[in-house]
């Protein structure tokens, strides 16, 4: 009875460590940081400003209270840096995901999260070069930044 009953644990414990196995490797690994770009600049005396691939600087005069910046990160960081004019800035994050044609939507059930959108709430500062740095959480661990002059 003793060696037939460790025979069985044997064999169950064979079956769950073939079936742990086979579950750890059908699970995809997080992706790499491939994109980081700022999205929007938002403010009481301009509305949003869309920001273009490339642009250096914003169009409109925000100066004033109350300035929000949306950054996109597509993979996944680390923690992200983020300063205006060598000031700290806070933020919250979402996620964002992918349906099967390629645009970026808020998540549901059934989606993939691709990456996320922060907004940065820059608490009084009225202008400044504002500046998003991370890092991949995987490799290639490399370094992704944008910035953008704010006026």
């Amino acid at each position: 009875m003793y060696c037939m009953n460790k025979k069985l644990l044997a064999a169950v414990g064979c079956m769950l460590g073939w079936w742990l196995s086979g579950q750890a490797a059908n699970a995809a690994s997080a992706p790499p940081l491939s994109e980081v770009k700022v999205l929007k600049v938002e403010s009481p005396a301009c509305g949003f400003e869309d920001i273009v691939p490339g642009q250096a600087q914003t169009r409109c005069d925000h100066s004033g209270p109350n300035i929000k910046v949306y950054v996109l990160e597509v993979g996944y960081g680390r923690q992200p840096h983020v300063i205006l004019d060598g000031f700290e800035v806070d933020g919250t994050r979402s996620p964002v995901c992918a349906y099967s044609n390629g645009n970026l939507n808020d998540c549901s059930v059934r989606t993939k999260v691709v990456g996320y959108v922060y907004i940065f709430d820059l608490k009084g500062k009225q202008e400044g070069t504002f500046s998003f740095s991370n890092i991949s959480i995987n490799a290639p661990g490399n370094r992704m930044s944008t910035q953008l002059y704010i006026k």
